[in-house]
């Protein structure tokens, strides 16, 4: 079951459902357990294949290659740049490259055929049951010192 909020954006001030994590990400063991037993694979040989995944990624990104795993999608990597720019196609170089972003798209699934074929993205394309998150938001560090501070000046 996945959790949404709601939340009033700045730009128009409507309001929205918001997606909202509540519980601490999946790790590495987790997930090898479940592959293991959803495969032939122990869960020691899945950890080991995932913890070495990120550097091969990396490699392979790194030599200007994409990297396609079949049924998650493609990762690659984009250059941050300067936001000023140069004027002239000559003053580009290397040292305007401040940064490294990873980017990810899942890959493209299709359902029918003829005019009835639908494409859809990997991983999005489960059945999600939304309900309302109900639970405490977390409040940022300002805001929890602003309201300390309120407190000690108050009489």
């Amino acid at each position: 079951m996945a959790f949404y909020k709601k939340a009033k954006m700045k730009v128009n001030g409507k309001w929205y459902p918001k997606s909202v994590l509540v519980v601490s990400p999946a790790t590495t063991e987790q997930v090898a357990k479940r592959i293991a037993v959803e495969s032939t694979v122990s869960p020691a040989d899945v950890r080991a294949v995932l913890t070495a995944l990120g550097g091969v990624m990396g490699d392979y990104m790194s030599q200007g290659r994409s990297v396609k795993l079949d049924g998650i999608g493609s990762f690659y990597f984009t250059a941050v740049t300067t936001s000023n720019g140069v004027d002239k196609p000559e003053d580009v170089n290397a040292t305007l490259i401040r940064g490294v972003r990873v980017r990810f798209l899942p890959e493209t699934r299709y359902r029918g055929a003829g005019k009835g074929r639908v494409s859809t993205r990997g991983l999005s394309d489960v059945d999600i049951d939304w309900e309302e998150w109900k639970g405490e938001e977390k409040e940022s560090k300002g805001k929890k010192e602003k309201e300390k501070e309120k407190e000690h000046t108050e009489p």
